[in-house]
């Protein structure tokens, strides 16, 4: 039973406080402090007006598929984000974190039980007869002086086997203790424990969802660079066609050095891009290998040979707005901090009230080692202990203002996470709206661009224009051909970080039910233990 909202304010009342302990005694206990209520989450009914898009893609309400990479079609980017699941070490260290949560949280939870101690122990010992047994008297006559000054009884003590005798004493036994949780302290701890667990466990969400999203704009990339790549060895080879023919031309006399000086500089030219990309592509290989733990230009192999873009399908499917605080994992953990928060402000409500611990001891003690067996030899103890906050100077007040302070900051973080998160879904749109229409004007330029070199190179062979002319037309088609490349692959990487802003990707690897109980986290966790081996 939840007492509610409590506020420390006053004193206790001795009245008061018997009543308060009868009732919480009879109730099996409360908890003070406020309840946790999770914060309202205010979604749009549809996303927003750039999500119609005008290209040839248009994202759709439909449901998010778990391995959402798979609208590429691309077998090769699949086996990668595969692999990344496996073996990434960001992954792996996220995921020993939530372990080091849930030892934490079972740390916590241990309060909640009695501790049970056993313990043996064997001594020589020797009792000091001017020390305590002095106390027991003597048993000698007391003399007249004695009696006359009041000091009959005390002195030396004379007790046959205890004066200055050295002595075994043996002993064995348990005690237990166990703290009475009439108001919650230990409840609400364990409650915080649970909230930073759940959060840890989004943690490891957002790991994935971000981890996903880096590989498939590094592939991506790369694909772009090696389309390049292509294109510009294409280039060189017209680059060069256009050089013999300017030189046979210049044999006959139908040009100038000019001519073949500017067609032998436009052929340097287009080479001179060509080690600069191939120099990003080995980066970019290297920043995949790196993701799935293996050494610089493992993936060589697999990712060598030139492929296509991948590209998106005509439909994106975005799913709801309502969804999107049960599955993106930033706003899943900042909702299980914000409850921690709370936790902790009962916490440090329960410090103002009296803490009862109850304890128990039962020991069999004797001066010679066969004694150990006689149940004449028992002793034991039982009672509660009671602890007071009397005066703290201030201590139990400055922590109930720390964790209010807490509590506040930690609800700030929750609506800056939120309004982040729709900033970023915008923002996705927007470049994804963007890259399409880019796309679509320069698939229009690269055409004409074609018409236009393949008229100059005719007039020039026929002789009615000069070269400077078809270097003109061919620089222009090599430049919107790179850009079309280029702008193919944003809109490619526009979905990737629009399925990031979404927060997809992790529920295949995580499972889908938000961890608030320990039963839940342990799901949670062993469902990543593939990425603690």
């Amino acid at each position: 039973m939840f007492c509610g909202e409590a506020r420390v304010k006053h004193y206790l009342l001795p009245g008061a406080l018997a009543a308060a302990l009868f009732s919480c005694g009879n109730l099996g206990g409360c908890s003070v402090g406020p309840d946790f209520q999770s914060p309202a989450f205010d979604a749009p009914k549809s996303w927003p007006q750039t999500a119609a898009g005008h290209g040839d893609g248009r994202p759709t309400p439909q449901q998010i598929e778990p391995d959402w990479w798979l609208i590429y079609r691309d077998p090769v980017l699949n086996k990668l984000e595969n692999m990344v699941a496996e073996a990434n070490l960001d992954i792996k260290a996220a995921a020993h974190r939530l372990a080091q949560s849930r030892a934490a949280r079972q740390v916590a939870a241990s309060s909640q039980f009695p501790s049970i101690n056993s313990n043996a122990s064997y001594a020589r010992e020797r009792a000091s007869p001017n020390g305590v047994l002095g106390l027991l008297g003597t048993l000698e006559q007391e003399t007249p002086g004695q009696i006359a000054n009041g000091t009959q009884g005390f002195g030396p003590a004379r007790l046959p086997g205890l004066a200055g005798q050295p002595f075994n004493l043996f002993q064995y036994g348990i005690d237990a203790s166990w703290e009475v949780d009439l108001w919650g302290h230990v409840r609400r701890q364990v409650e915080g424990a649970d909230a930073d667990t759940a959060a840890m466990a989004d943690h490891v969400r957002d790991v994935l969802v971000t981890i996903f999203a880096e590989t498939a704009h590094d592939y991506i990339q790369l694909r772009s660079i090696q389309a390049q790549i292509v294109l510009t060895k294409q280039n060189i080879d017209i680059a060069r066609h256009g050089l013999e023919l300017t030189r046979m031309r210049f044999t006959n006399g139908a040009t100038t050095t000019l001519d073949v000086a500017n067609a032998s500089a436009q052929l340097a030219t287009i080479e001179a891009y060509l080690p600069a990309l191939e120099r990003e592509e080995g980066h970019l290989i290297n920043a995949l290998s790196f993701l799935v733990d293996e050494e610089p230009r493992a993936l060589s192999p697999m990712l060598g040979a030139r492929r296509q873009i991948p590209m998106a399908p005509p439909k994106i499917p975005m799913g709801v707005p309502a969804e999107l605080a049960e599955r993106r994992p930033d706003i899943r953990m900042a909702t299980e901090r914000l409850h921690a928060a709370v936790a902790n402000i009962g916490v440090a409500v329960a410090e103002f009230y009296p803490r009862i611990t109850l304890s128990g001891s039962l020991d069999i003690q004797a001066l010679t080692f066969s004694g150990l067996g006689t149940w004449a030899s028992r002793q034991y103890g039982l009672g509660p202990t009671v602890s007071i906050p009397i005066f703290q100077g201030g201590r139990l007040r400055g922590q109930l203002e720390l964790r209010n302070e807490q509590q506040k900051e930690a609800a700030i973080l929750y609506r800056r996470t939120v309004l982040n998160a729709w900033h970023e879904i915008d923002n996705a749109l927007i470049d994804y709206h963007v890259a399409q229409a880019r796309r679509a004007s320069l698939a229009e330029a690269t055409k004409q661009n074609e018409i236009a070199l393949t008229a100059s190179q005719t007039q020039y062979t026929q002789g009615s224009s000069d070269f400077l002319n078809v270097l003109t037309a061919q620089n222009r088609l090599l430049s919107t051909k790179s850009q079309l490349l280029q702008a193919s692959a944003d809109t490619a990487i526009a979905v990737a970080q629009l399925y990031k802003a979404l927060g997809g990707g992790w529920e295949k690897r995580l499972g889908t039910t938000h961890p608030v109980t320990e039963q839940a986290t342990e799901k949670a966790e062993s469902m990543v233990k593939a990425s603690l081996q």
